[in-house]
């Protein structure tokens, strides 16, 4: 198999070519990628939870045939993603209209109301039903939702976090957006909490006839971006939360208030971070440069090959660690899954020490704090 001035074979600068297009709506020329094997390209668009946006970007595709076959299993792939999606809005239309009669009031974070950042929203792989709430709204809404669940997760303290299956969904609520890599992303995250709740900084969008309200503008790209961070650092993330975040940001360029996003990114310690996944936005999912805070005035050879390690983490690993065994969860203790992770992430922190050497460090030993906690606690 070749390889192009990028580093990545053809059926990966294939896979890029085609997220780039269908995550812009863009016209791509295929013919420049060679000879693609669509096995392969199909098998990385699951592994990263992108197939939508490689359908959509197949329909870009002006300058050679491509095989009919494997158009077919893409464009079915993505009307059951299709499906899936107006399944999930159904689902939260109807349950936050019953909380709401309970008066229960919740935000939805992550998934849903980002899919309204794409051009697609349904063509977005969906993932759980999260909804973030005020602290008395927290534990109103399990009192009323622990009863309809047919199973529910072990609650996390620290994070103020319960999992709940609902009619076939996964819920979480969230009474926090803390994820326990530092103290100082932890404290920006509460004063993202105040701001919200405090501060009434909220914004609204409509899934069906019933309007959702989401964190503002800010508080919703560095949520979301620290919760990429979450996943990096502790076990894998994909290309669909990336792709998320580059949206948010794209969407909301004219709106955002530039100097209060700067000023969390600082406040969070995260400026290396956010440079470097701009970085890997701009060099491997085509996001303008001009589009990205921070970034503009700040390319050099150092902070394209973060960016190239950082592909190289994210396509071994897969979304959500999809790429990794993870079969030790179900069937080892807690402690002896405890043990299993503090291996992997050992691991991991040699990988992403090159990237960031000192953040490496203080994430890992947050971790591994809040895990002993937990082991601790059971």
């Amino acid at each position: 198999m070749t390889t192009n001035r990028t580093g990545l074979n053809n059926n990966k600068e294939a896979f890029y070519e085609l997220l780039r297009a269908g995550l812009w709506e863009k016209e791509v020329q295929h013919a420049s990628c060679g000879g693609v094997d669509y096995a392969a390209l199909m098998n990385i668009a699951e592994e990263q939870s992108v197939t939508g946006l490689i359908t959509a970007g197949l329909e870009q595709v002006k300058d050679v045939k491509i095989p009919q076959e494997w158009t077919l299993q893409f464009i079915g792939s993505t009307l059951q993603t299709e499906q899936r999606n107006k399944a999930m809005n159904d689902f939260v239309a109807v349950l936050i209209q019953k909380m709401r009669e309970k008066g229960i009031y919740a935000l939805l974070v992550k998934g849903q109301g980002v899919a309204q950042c794409y051009e697609r929203p349904l063509w977005r792989e969906c993932g759980d039903v999260d909804l973030f709430l005020s602290d008395d709204n927290y534990d109103k809404a399990k009192e009323f939702l622990m009863p309809l669940a047919t199973q529910t997760e072990a609650e996390t303290e620290f994070k103020k976090h319960l999992g709940l299956y609902i009619d076939g969904w996964l819920v979480e609520l969230h009474g926090s957006l803390r994820n326990g890599l530092s103290a100082r992303i932890d404290k920006t995250l509460d004063d993202i909490l105040n701001d919200t709740f405090c501060g009434g900084k909220v914004r609204s969008c409509m899934i069906g006839n019933v309007q959702m309200f989401v964190l503002s503008v800010e508080n919703d790209i560095m949520y979301v971006f620290s919760h990429i961070l979450d996943h990096f650092y502790k076990g894998g993330i994909g290309l669909r939360q990336i792709c998320d975040w580059t949206r948010l940001i794209y969407v909301n360029r004219e709106k955002m208030n530039l100097p209060e996003l700067e000023k969390r990114i600082k406040q969070m310690g995260l400026t290396s971070e956010w440079k470097a996944f701009g970085m890997f936005a701009v060099e491997y999912l085509g996001m303008p440069i001009s589009a990205v805070p921070l970034l503009n005035d700040n390319i050099n050879f150092r902070l394209k090959m973060k960016a190239k390690l950082i592909n190289d983490f994210v396509l071994m690993s897969g979304n959500m660690g999809h790429n990794r065994d993870l079969s030790y969860l179900n069937n080892k203790s807690f402690v002896v899954r405890k043990a299993i992770s503090l291996k992997q992430r050992v691991g991991d922190i040699f990988r992403h020490a090159r990237i960031f050497p000192l953040d490496s460090l203080i994430f890992f030993w947050g971790i591994t704090v809040t895990g002993v906690k937990a082991v601790v606690k059971k």
